[in-house]
């Protein structure tokens, strides 16, 4: 790990994995493949990284190529924060931390159903955005505290139902049977159920 920084400006912070060198590596050698293949002739020329294009000659840009090899596991995390502020391993880590938001909004789009909606009034938009951030925070907290995915969550409850019919002045009410996963989901919940 690494740091650079601009005075009163940002920093750049660098981390290296080898879990992140292998994929690098696997990437390059498929476009350096690719390069060669458009320079032979044998894949249609696109705009291929590596492969530069004077007039009709194509070649390998092994400058370039090199360049991306020497900097294979390697992973930046630009901040403007002061290292007085926060470390360099407390950067990354935030930056990892970020998966969990961008997982919240892909689950609001499928799970949530959240569609687009056209709005023009200001109170208009921003109620629609306190529901859909209500329903996500909801969701987020149920996909803790249950243990399981939130698709998972509704899969499993959605189905169930229950109703109460009142016939000749007395209630009759009708359940459908909890499921294993139900109660599981209900127990982690510590919502009771009879």
């Amino acid at each position: 790990m690494g740091t650079r920084s601009a005075p009163k400006a940002w920093r750049a912070v660098w981390q290296y994995s080898t879990k992140r060198a292998v994929r690098d590596n696997r990437t390059l050698n498929a476009q350096e493949t690719r390069a060669r293949a458009v320079i032979d002739g044998t894949t249609p020329a696109k705009t291929t990284r590596f492969v530069t294009l004077r007039g009709d000659a194509r070649t390998l840009d092994q400058a370039s190529l090199e360049r991306a090899r020497s900097l294979v596991g390697l992973k930046g995390y630009v901040t403007n924060l002061p290292v007085t502020v926060m470390t360099a391993t407390e950067v990354i880590g935030k930056y990892h931390d970020l998966w969990h938001v961008e997982q919240s909004f892909r689950m609001s789009k499928t799970d949530l159903r959240a569609r687009p909606m056209f709005h023009h009034t200001r109170d208009a938009i921003e109620a629609h955005l306190t529901i859909v951030f209500t329903a996500l925070a909801i969701a987020r907290y149920l996909q803790d505290h249950a243990g399981t995915s939130i698709q998972k969550l509704i899969r499993t409850l959605r189905p169930l139902q229950e109703i109460t019919l009142t016939i000749a002045g007395q209630p009759h009410t009708a359940a459908d049977p909890l499921t294993t996963d139900a109660i599981t989901i209900l127990e982690n919940l510590e919502i009771p159920y009879t």
